[in-house]
């Protein structure tokens, strides 16, 4: 669906040396400025006529046959505009949303009319996975706030898939339960959808709400066509500012909006202690309940509690390449507790990261939204302390033996009409050793055109004696501090943005994902964009150039350079996102180094049952462990086939190869695939293999290394999924490790099952 909110920004690559002066006071005063110098577009209300929904009794089956005398009583609403590739013309095909509520749920439902049924494209999959098929979707801002929307799409079978979107965030990982049912007809298919009024968030009132709304519809043929209820301005940055109005809901309650998840997991795992040599030994026997419950406090404030919680991940993380790197990964948040809510802690920098809590003991959590006011809070406890130490050119970890409290508090407050301003407070105590950070950020969008988005943080650490020596980190109580100031002016055939970010060297956040420190980096751009209808070569083309520069606090160089890109869609859904060429430098080490390459970032559907995608980098690389000169070749293909209604196949593959001047420095190859069958709605099989394999050329390398290194990883899983909560999984995994001198060899593996429930009172 993508964002409605604003273009996603590519990432963009050097240009040439600028000194950067300090700019703190000029920044500062570019803020207060704005604020006080808004025009008044930031007070200015979406002035369309709210559409009543109806309230029914509610006697309805989810069944997508919508011959209930409720139905009848429904309001209609027609999506008569094409919003993408075209723009607002009207659509290939008729769709008729229906609307209506009762006192416990909200009711939709979709005629989706469609001249060659055959040609649907539709199949059994997990929740969350239907985003290649046909779709519709409800867009719901329930708060009428303008600033996050809560998003429920139906495949035509009625597979779901649910996510929030807000100015910095968006994703499926959050699920609600609700219901859904989806057939295909003769005239097209119909969805039918019941969510409960316990699974969403709105206003505490008694009498009449408005909400802001949209209904979309994703028609893949030779292109994708987005349709929808109104008309979409490309020049207006506030997507939900343009929305269709619903008035209504006196009377909807989440009822006692009480849930309990009870949890029962068990794990058998075996590992060979004196690898390659000796037998597999039993390593680990758990059996573990756990509970997480749920209390609706008010229809808008929603409180989490959590004993000896289920962290466990069935899904296992995308491997990817970690040679020749020097700053740490990033893996996802998957982990349902932490999810709820977990739009309102994202901010400019990824200040709040919640894998760093390893192994929770215990955990609560309140988030919630009054009126203009914005809430959010978290503690948990875990048994261990993961920490990652930053530095301007690498990143290390350690772990700390040790229990440790992490938490944070979130407020942000609704400024204007789509603007907000926040403050965010984490805090992570141990035995020796703290970390607090405090933070002010906030969005000002001060025309349609023209935002600006900041974020100011300081920070004060205390790391144990043996940390400290150990990683040569500062001695005592050390601060830091950042800011972040971007600058967007966004409109339907051009844009130009810029960018100013400043991490001190003692800057730490340990309950985020920060791995680079003591550095300013600055980048400005500008892009253009073409847009074409369906019947063209080309849907959207898009070219620009950016000029970043990066230093170290010293003034060391670490990047500079231009860069340009190229970017387009067209028929069969195709795509080269990304594509460009830089030309710079890099620093590294006290050393300069060549930066010039060029990177392709494509895709295209051939068949609606078969995707294929690549990536492909071409050009200079900084050998970081010998710290040379290098060459870089990486290829990166991908295909996604969907055999029938059930089956899917995704494989990935990865190359790398690196030269020096010396020869060829290191191969890397991993090969990913990801087997599903999906017996029904509720039930799948899936198998996931990974495999990596790493060779080395030893002479080349300054410290000793291996001059190969393989792993193997799979892990096969049986789901029966009601809902979200409601789980059965029955699972295996292994790893097999390899090297030089060593076949490849099975290291450990492991039986896993877990059962859970939703309790919903």
């Amino acid at each position: 669906m993508g964002s409605h909110l604003s273009p996603v920004i590519r990432a963009r690559v050097p240009m040439k040396r600028v000194v950067i002066v300090q700019p703190r006071i000029l920044i500062v005063y570019l803020l207060i400025s704005l604020i006080i110098a808004v025009p008044g577009y930031l007070s200015a209300e979406n002035e369309k006529n709210p559409k009543r929904v109806p309230k029914v009794n509610g006697d309805l089956k989810v069944d997508a046959v919508l011959d209930e005398d409720d139905w009848q009583k429904a309001l209609v609403m027609e999506l008569k505009y094409e919003v993408r590739p075209g723009e607002n013309v009207p659509p290939p095909v008729r769709t008729e949303v229906l609307l209506a509520y009762s006192e416990s749920h909200f009711y939709a439902a979709f005629k989706a009319y469609d001249p060659y049924p055959a040609q649907i494209r539709a199949r059994i999959c997990d929740r969350d996975n239907l985003y290649d098929d046909d779709w519709v979707a409800l867009v719901i801002d329930t708060f009428d706030d303008k600033r996050r929307m809560f998003d429920y799409f139906s495949n035509p079978l009625g597979v779901q898939g649910d996510m929030i979107e807000c100015p910095d965030c968006e994703g499926d990982s959050w699920d609600a339960i609700w219901e859904s049912a989806g057939r295909i007809t003769d005239e097209g298919y119909i969805v039918e959808m019941a969510i409960p009024f316990s699974s969403m968030r709105f206003q505490r009132t008694e009498g009449d709400q408005i909400w802001n709304f949209d209904a979309v519809r994703s028609y893949p043929r030779r292109v994708r066509h987005h349709i929808g209820l109104f008309p979409r301005d490309r020049n207006n940055n506030c997507y939900l500012c343009q929305a269709e109005q619903l008035v209504g809901f006196a009377g909807a309650t989440p009822g006692r909006n009480i849930e309990f998840d009870p949890t029962f997991t068990s794990l058998y795992s075996q590992e060979r202690p004196d690898f390659p040599e000796g037998d597999l030994q039993d390593k680990a026997e758990q059996y573990e309940p756990g509970l997480t419950a749920r209390w609706g406090v008010t229809p808008n404030i929603t409180l989490n509690g959590t004993l000896n919680p289920d962290f466990s991940q069935v899904e296992a993380d995308v491997a990817q390449l970690d040679i020749n790197t020097n700053f740490a990964l990033f893996y996802p948040e998957k982990r349902p507790f932490f999810l709820e809510g977990a739009e309102l802690f994202n901010t400019r920098f990824d200040a709040v990261h919640t894998r760093n809590l390893a192994d929770p003991d215990w955990g609560m959590k309140l988030t919630g939204k009054e009126s203009g006011n914005a809430i959010g809070y978290f503690t948990v406890q875990d048994e261990i302390t993961n920490l990652l130490l930053p530095g301007s050119q690498g990143s290390e970890s350690t772990t700390l033996e040790q229990k440790s409290i992490g938490s944070t508090v979130r407020y942000r407050r609704d400024i204007f009409s789509s603007s907000m301003i926040g403050v965010l407070l984490t805090d992570r105590e141990g035995k020796d050793y703290y970390n607090r950070l405090a933070g002010v950020d906030g969005i000002l969008k001060f025309t349609k055109k023209d935002q600006v988005r900041f974020q100011l943080l300081g920070s004060q650490t205390r790391y144990p004696d043996s940390t400290v020596e150990e990683f040569d980190q500062p001695e005592g109580r050390f601060t830091g501090g950042a800011l972040d100031v971007f600058y967007l002016h966004d409109t339907d055939s051009w844009d130009w943005y810029g960018l100013y970010r400043e991490k001190s060297r003692n800057l730490r956040a340990d309950l985020g994902f920060m791995p680079s420190v003591g550095s300013r980096y600055l980048e400005f751009g500008w892009g253009h964009t073409w847009f074409s209808d369906s019947k063209n070569w080309y849907t959207m083309l898009n070219v620009g150039s950016s000029y970043d520069m990066e230093e170290e606090i010293d003034g060391t160089v670490l990047l500079q350079g231009y860069s340009f890109w190229f970017d387009y869609n067209g028929p069969r859904e195709s795509g080269i996102h990304g594509a460009g060429y830089l030309y710079g430098k890099r620093g590294y080490d006290g050393e300069e180094f060549d930066n010039q390459y060029f990177r392709l970032d494509s895709y295209i559907h051939p068949l609606g049952c078969l995707e294929l995608e690549f990536y492909g980098i071409v050009g200079d690389a900084i050998d970081y462990a010998n710290t040379r000169q290098g060459d870089r070749l990486r290829l990166n293909p991908a295909i996604d086939y969907k055999l029938g209604r059930h089956l899917r196949l995704v494989f990935d593959y990865i190359w790398e190869r690196l030269n020096v001047d010396e020869g060829r420095l290191y191969t890397a190859n991993i090969s990913q695939l990801h087997l599903v069958y999906q017996l029904n709605k509720r039930t799948f099989l899936r198998t996931i293999l990974q495999y990596v394999d790493y060779k080395r050329d030893a002479d080349l390398y300054i410290d000793e290394v291996d001059p190969e290194e393989r792993h193997l990883f799979s892990q096969f899983l049986f789901s029966y999924k009601i809902n979200p909560q409601t789980v059965l999984f029955l699972g295996y995994s292994d790893n097999y490790f390899g090297y030089w001198d060593v076949d490849l060899k099975q290291n450990d593996r492991t039986f896993f099952a877990k059962i859970g429930y939703a309790w919903v009172l």
